[in-house]
């Protein structure tokens, strides 16, 4: 596997070249930036120019991770040439599907599953029931293969995402990357580092991921009763705490991030499904914990020689963290070593398994990391 990088900042292309990269051979170019530049012709075109028979994957974002730092209004661009290995890309569109679990569906039953080792997801982050698409993936996906990825951001402002496949970025857009080889070596490490605090209740009123009332009572009233002066900076001020969700039979908890509030119908709208039965817990942030569970996500996601580290992270340890962010990328870089090149982009939704013995969930709050080389 070889790797170079490009980072669009300020209207100036900066690039990060290897001497023994072929622009040609190259397979795919990944580019996560804010919502305007991945919308550009003109980025998009250059890319292609630079990438003739790569497939281009754009994403917008909440942030965008290159190297050790993060930026904003910037595009960070991933140029990958596979060695040993192969890969496919699929795309469809939300409104194409009656759900996003037939979406999820369509795009495994559309792949090659023969030899098929790792899927790596990127999705519109609003048009998405991110529960309901990872369930569709799941359902159809064969045993043993592994999916991580991320759902699109928009700053801080959950107005629109956008996303494209071998086109300028647009909203509604699911993409999935199918890597095939034995010589492929994946890791993945997803964590979060958030503090539970106020009584365990239950969930008695539910549609999918919008949520009515928790023990009997209006769900968003109780809400604000722990937010104090944050109620006033709502829906923005959700991100700061979150929810843990524990489903009935499961052995770990879930982080769900608010998307919108709807103040006339008093619901909340979540990223991901929260099922009726299930126990919540308010959350908030402990700033040392957030960033020693990037380092952890590292150490999970670590593997012999690791050459790239894809991160995606919340937008909410962002808003959380402001001027510390680049530490939670500091730590992962030192985690994993200098000669791993870094990408990846603050998200609406991560997605990864719990562990090796998982299927991959929807999460919020957490840093998820992928790894991948190939064997010499």
């Amino acid at each position: 596997m070889k790797i170079q990088q490009h980072h669009y900042l300020n209207g100036t292309w900066l690039d990060y070249l290897s001497a023994d990269f072929d622009a040609h051979q190259c397979q795919l170019v990944l580019a996560f930036g804010s919502a305007e530049n991945v919308q550009n012709e003109t980025v998009f075109t250059h890319l292609k120019q630079n990438y003739p028979s790569a497939n281009i994957i754009l994403s917008s974002t909440a942030g965008e991770i290159i190297n050790d730092n993060v930026f904003d209004e910037s595009v960070a661009v991933t140029a990958i040439q596979l060695e040993k290995s192969r890969l496919n890309c699929v795309k469809t569109t939300v409104k194409e599907h009656e759900s996003s679990c037939a979406a999820g569906k369509f795009l495994i039953n559309n792949l090659d599953k023969n030899g098929l080792r790792f899927v790596f997801v990127i999705s519109d982050g609003m048009h998405i029931n991110g529960s309901d698409l990872i369930a569709g993936i799941n359902s159809e996906l064969p045993e043993g293969v592994l999916v991580t990825g991320g759902l699109a951001g928009d700053a801080d402002r959950f107005n629109h995402t956008y996303t494209g496949l071998n086109a300028a970025a647009s909203e509604g857009n699911i993409i999935l990357t199918a890597f095939y080889g034995d010589e492929l070596q994946i890791g993945h490490g997803s964590s979060g580092g958030w503090d539970e605090f106020g009584p365990e209740r239950t969930i008695t009123k539910s549609d999918k991921n919008v949520l009515y009332e928790i023990d009997g009572k209006n769900a968003l009233d109780l809400y604000k009763q722990y937010l104090g002066d944050y109620v006033n900076e709502l829906p923005g001020s959700a991100l700061l705490f979150p929810i843990s969700l524990h489903i009935k039979g499961s052995s770990d908890n879930l982080v769900r991030t608010i998307l919108s509030i709807n103040e006339q119908d008093k619901t909340m709208t979540f990223a991901g499904n929260l099922p009726e039965g299930s126990k919540v817990r308010l959350m908030k942030a402990n700033f040392d914990k957030l960033i020693d569970a990037s380092s952890k996500a590292a150490g999970d996601a670590d593997t012999e020689n690791p050459q790239l580290a894809i991160l995606v992270s919340c937008v909410g340890r962002k808003l959380v963290l402001l001027d510390r962010t680049d530490e939670e990328i500091m730590i992962v870089k030192e985690a994993l070593g200098d000669a791993v090149k870094v990408t990846g982009f603050y998200s609406y939704g991560e997605l990864s398994p719990y562990n090796n013995k998982s299927q991959c969930e929807l999460h919020n709050q957490t840093m998820t990391i992928t790894t991948l080389s190939e064997t010499n």
